[in-house]
Order: C-alpha cells, then structure tokens, then sequence
C-alpha cells in the first residue's frame, strides 16, 4: 500500500476496525537513499538589517531558559524584589497622617499588586500608561512593534526585567503626591551606612589633593601615575560588588569582605579580571591629557558604596589632569533596585559633608569623608563634574539602538574622549544580552556602539552577573570555567575590563 506515492511497510499500513474503519496509525517512512544530515549552524551573528529587540544579533536570553540565569530572575529575583518594594511602601504608608496621601498612596499598592499578579501569573506585556514621562513613547513603540503578545517569561530577559522595573515606576507615576517615590531609597542609604570599613580606607587615603614627589624624574612620575590609575580602576571595577539585587539581605561582615580595597587584595584580584585591557585603557587615558578637551563620561551603575567609587576615581582623573571635566549620566527614575538616581548623587556628597551616618568614626575618619565631600561639591560648582540623566537610559532598548533612538544622546556622548559603562546591567545592554561566544572581540559585541560614525571610545567596567560573557581570549577559558566553578557568570567573582576605539574621528550623521 502507498500513501501519497510513498510505499509504507506492512506494520504502517491501516488496520481497519469495526465497519471497515480506519484505526489512527503511526506511519513510518524508510528515507534510507537519502543524504545524511548536515550540521548546520545558524547564520550568527545576524546581520545589521536583521538585529532588532526580539531577534539580537546571537540567540537571546529568555526567562524560560532553565539553564539560564534569565529563569531565576523572572521566576524567583523579580518576585522577591517586589515584594521587598510593597513591604517598603506600605512602611511608608503607616508613617503618614493626611488622609489624602493615604489614600493616594493605597492605591499605589494596589497597582503594585496587579504587577506583581501579571509578573507571578506571566501576563503578555501590556502598553505603558501615559504618565507624562519623556520615555512612554519609546516604550510604547517597542512594544507594538517588536512584543505584541509577548508575555515576561518568552520576551527576551533584558526586555522583560526593564519593562518590570517601568511598570513599577508606573504604579507612582500616575498618582498625585508619590510620582518621584523611590522603593529602594531606604535600602540603598543602608546598605551605604553599612560600608564604613571601606568608605574611610579610601577618604582617609585620598582627602588631601594628589601630589607627586618632586624629587621625581618625570619619568617616574608618570610611572607612579600609571600605577595609582591601575589600582583605582580596580576599586571602580569592583565597588560593583555590592549590586542590592543579587545581594540584598548580605549581613555586615559579607558586605566588608566584598567591599576590600587594600592593596593586596586588589593584587590578587586582578587575577580574576578574565578579559583585561587596562594596559590600552591607561594608554589611552595617558594620552588624553596631551589634547584639548579632556572629558570622561561615566554612565553609572549602583548607588551608595559604587557611586562613591566612581566618585574617588573620578577625582584622580580630575586632580592628575588626566581629565578637565566629567560627566556623570543617571536615571531619571528608581530603576533596577539600586541604580543611582539625582536624589542618590545628592544624597551621597551632602551626607557626607554634613551627615552623621557612622557613630562609630572617629573624628580624623569624619573630617577626611568631610573634605572628600566639600571638593566634589566644588567640582560640581565649577562645572569640572556634571551629573545628567536622558530619558533613554530607562528605556527597554539595548544601546545598539541608541543612535537611532536617542541621537541627541549618542552625539552627545560622541563629544567624549572616553565613555565608561559601569556594572552588569550596562554591560547586558551594550552587547544585545545574547549567548554570543565567549571569544567575540567586544567591538564587535558592543555593534553600533563601537562602529556608528561618531562612536566614541567606551570602556565596560564590568564584575560579572550574568550569562553574557564576551572579551575573553578564548572560548575554551569560558568552558574550563563551566565545568570546574558552576555559577561562575553570577557569582560577581570575575570581571572584565573591556575597551573599544570606537570610530571618534568621524562625523555623526543620522537618517
């Protein structure tokens, strides 16, 4: 017997059952003369015309990826971060009096509640109420064009976690008195006051201004330099260990273990720095100081003990003349837990000119954090620090569209000399939060960002948290890690520290 001219053996032909029926049979079809299968590998990366948010240039992480850290934060992370956030806003809510603002803010909770029911039950992902903020556009377009009838969990990760934290944002932006309430405000200022070991090893080495021996040659001098660079680098790189999402209920001594920044221990760290171009990166800063001009972006990552990280580092390049100006782009709104805001910067240099947030200092530890404080302040009079914050940033874009998306952003930024991104999440978004091979080369990773007229020369400043790994020597280094420290790509014991030439010299021009 044939079935559609191919001939089926005995067992695969129909039995016929009472009244001469057909029974349901599993048909088999012997495709023996045919060619053997061919390994096939898909065509990654895509190209250029093909990259959009649903379909990166490598295969997107998704949170119903098991294998993947995408899973444990969709499932369990974001949950358990929301209802830390309701916990903190019902605090709030039992510290007020006006009935009005109880009311206002009641309603706040409920709709925290509906997200955290669309975020537990994975609802598709619905439009962004209008609430007046200058990034509702962007999101909206996103989602129409790239995620109708997507849900948290088949959306891909990076998507899905930044539409999370916009709901959120949401729930008190279209009240009346909470539009700017911040959820992670009080976790934040704690997990600062809980910093002191660290906070004073550094104000109490850096709040006199940096002089160099004159008894130097100047070629000892620039020696000396290139090493206080090196070391404070490191201390930027790794003040990113205290990420509050990943690490929200670490007791003190954890927190101080983490937040090391003697010598010998950044010695030994930087071991861990799997992809490492700090010789380029001083190299590049080095020659900086010879030119007009002379400003470094950093777009920021983590509030508290990060920022004042970045804020030390930030400094020396000030004081060296390594730098003439640095610019500092934050959110606009609480974003990811304990991405720095306006009201963290401001929090950060006014507490420590004249708060009171270490009993335990002693009065030489307060003067130094004093004088620390009393000259970034100056800085920002003077214009040699200037802290920002663009609509994009909180978006659910990747920065691979940010020419085409926030073009006064990219030739803005195309007006550095350097742009460093800080942290995992800025990471995630300049290389597509993809299972890119572990071996791309990070101008190739970073895609737009590295080869757009105009692109300036960025540097990822990274501890590693999640699955994308990129900028190493080679994939077999990635796998041997697989195999021997399970969670390696989450644990924050690595990082890396990536620099691109970016394309600076070439004039911006956008369709």
């Amino acid at each position: 017997m044939s079935v559609n001219g191919v001939k089926l053996p005995v067992s695969a032909q129909p039995n016929t059952g009472p009244a001469g029926k057909a029974a349901p049979s599993k048909v088999t079809l012997h495709l023996g003369h045919l060619p053997s299968k061919k390994d096939i590998k898909g065509p990654w990366p895509r190209t250029p015309t093909r990259v959009d948010p649903n379909n990166p240039p490598w295969p997107a992480y998704r949170g119903y990826h098991e294998y993947s850290f995408a899973h444990a934060t969709m499932g369990v992370r974001l949950p358990t971060i929301l209802g830390k956030a309701i916990e903190d806003t019902i605090r709030t809510l039992n510290e007020q009096s006006s009935e009005e603002k109880i009311i206002d803010l009641v309603q706040c909770i409920e709709r925290m509640d509906v997200l955290m029911t669309d975020l537990s039950g994975n609802a598709k992902l619905r439009p962004i109420i209008d609430d007046g903020e200058a990034d509702v556009a962007l999101w909206n377009k996103e989602i129409a064009k790239y995620f109708q009838g997507k849900d948290f969990m088949n959306a891909p990760w990076l998507f899905a976690e930044a539409y999370k934290y916009r709901r959120l944002h949401e729930a008190f932006s279209v009240s009346k008195f909470w539009t700017d309430y911040d959820v992670f405000y009080r976790q934040k200022c704690d997990t600062f006051s809980r910093s002191s070991d660290a906070v004073f090893e550094l104000s109490m080495r850096f709040a006199e201004p940096f002089a160099q021996n004159n008894k130097l040659s100047e070629a000892e001098k620039l020696e000396a330099e290139r090493h206080m660079f090196l070391e404070l680098t490191q201390v930027c790189l790794w003040g990113n260990s205290t990420d509050l999402s990943l690490l929200i209920n670490m007791t003190e001594d954890q927190i101080k273990s983490l937040q090391s920044t003697g010598g010998d221990h950044l010695a030994a760290t930087e071991k861990n720095i799997l992809g490492n171009h700090l010789g380029q990166l001083w190299e590049t800063v080095r020659d900086l100081r010879g030119k007009t001009g002379g400003r470094i972006d950093f777009v920021l990552d983590n509030a508290g003990f990060e920022l004042y990280c970045d804020c030390v580092y930030a400094d020396f390049l000030i004081q060296s003349g390594l730098a003439n100006q640095v610019r500092f782009h934050g959110k606009r709104f609480a974003w990811f837990v304990s991405d720095v805001t306006k009201k963290d910067w401001e929090w950060l240099l006014n507490t420590m000119v004249y708060g009171h947030l270490f009993p335990k200092a002693t009065e030489q530890e307060r003067e130094s954090l004093r004088r620390l404080g009393e000259r970034w302040k100056n800085y920002e009079r003077e214009g040699k620090w200037v802290y920002e914050q663009h609509p994009f940033w909180c978006t659910g874009y990747t920065f691979w569209d940010l020419h085409n998306e926030a073009p006064d952003l990219f030739l803005h930024l195309s007006r550095s000399d350097l742009v460093f991104f800080k942290g995992d999440l800025n990471h995630r978004k300049l290389t597509y939060d993809c299972a890119a091979p572990a071996s791309t080369p990070f101008d190739v990773a970073i895609g737009p960002m590295a080869s757009a007229a105009g692109a300036p020369k960025v540097c990822s400043l990274r501890t590693i948290k999640s699955d994308v790994v990129v900028g190493l020597e080679s994939d077999e280094l990635a796998e041997k890690l697989d195999n021997e420290e399970e969670g390696w790509k989450i644990s924050g014991k690595y990082a890396v520290v990536l620099l691109s030439e970016g394309r600076p010299g070439e004039k911006v021009r956008f369709a």
